[in-house]
């Protein structure tokens, strides 16, 4: 018997996105060895983990397998599905994969994660694209967490620029992050490859989706995609298109930022009114200055402001 029967059967092609976006070709999963060398996971800095640590009994190996293989098979026909351009035909039997699927085996649940992203981006359902990426990214959180990258203009505790970076100290977590790489028979080579397509799909929907929130987490997936620790992971074309949909995105964000700052403004300004109208008083009798030299500001009363 192979020392990882949890792998047969995983040579169902998995659907992958051409550089810009298409989704038109079909890439096979990575073959995993038969006996696959442990990897350590590259050292993280230590965090509040965001994705959750379930313990998860594990099926027997001969059983394992048998469920693998069903969801592999049931993932081929969502990805001839999807090759016909029937994307919600495809969703749903994706959807019977993740159900045959043990809830462990991370990876391959991340893949079908994956998958019908991809189809919500092609119906243009940017929400639910949104939420099947972030449930993708999740699941390998679990395997190897993304690196932590800084706001922009945020310094370290030394006061220098750039990614949160050291060395974790190999504790109960780690060691137990190492035992589920080793069992999941895939390569951090692979589980980064695959977050790479991941956070690629979660940006293109959530720039899609529009709005400063949405906006603001597609900055922050492309400034993780163009990290140290993610960049040699992506190929000379998504480092192209990355880079530009980053770009371009800056104008964006900034514009939408400003116009929600500016819809707030209104709506708190009709709620002072409403309380100051009472008083025969209106917010136009109150001016903020902002001192230039200490970047606060100062209020000033003026009686008569707005009956001039």
């Amino acid at each position: 018997m192979p020392s990882n029967p949890s792998r047969l059967n995983s040579n169902i092609p998995d659907i992958d996105s051409d550089s810009d976006e298409s989704f038109h070709s079909l890439q096979d999963d990575p073959q995993p060895s038969t006996n696959p060398t442990p990897t350590t996971p590259n050292p993280q800095p230590k965090h509040t983990p965001t994705a959750p640590k379930p313990t998860f009994e594990r099926f027997p190996p001969e059983e394992e397998a048998t469920l693998l293989a069903s969801s592999n098979s049931i993932k081929g026909e969502g990805n001839q599905q999807f090759g016909k351009g029937s994307f919600s035909s495809a969703i749903q039997i994706y959807d019977r994969a993740l159900a045959s699927c043990p809830n462990y085996l991370d990876y391959e649940l991340a893949v079908l994660r994956s998958n019908i992203a991809a189809c919500h981006i092609k119906l243009e359902e940017w929400k639910e694209a949104v939420e099947s990426a972030e449930k993708g990214v999740d699941c390998l959180e679990r395997l190897e967490p993304l690196p932590e990258v800084r706001e922009k203009g945020k310094k370290d505790e030394q006061g220098k620029d750039g990614d949160v970076g050291g060395v974790e100290e190999v504790d109960e977590e780690l060691e137990e992050r190492m035992k589920r790489l080793q069992l999941s028979g895939h390569t951090l080579a692979e589980i980064r490859n695959l977050q790479v397509k991941l956070l690629m799909r979660r940006a293109k929907a959530k720039t899609s989706l529009g709005g400063w929130s949405s906006l603001q987490g597609a900055d922050e997936d492309y400034r993780i995609l163009l990290s140290p620790a993610m960049l040699p992971c992506l190929s000379p074309t998504d480092r192209r298109n990355v880079t530009e949909e980053a770009r371009k995105l800056t104008p964006r964000l900034n514009e939408a930022k400003e116009k929600e700052m500016a819809e707030m403004m209104g709506k708190l300004k009709g709620l002072g009114n409403s309380i100051l109208k009472p008083f025969g008083l209106s917010t136009e009798n109150f001016q903020f200055v902002k001192d230039e030299k200490s970047g606060g500001y100062s209020m000033n009363f003026d009686q008569n402001a707005g009956k001039k």
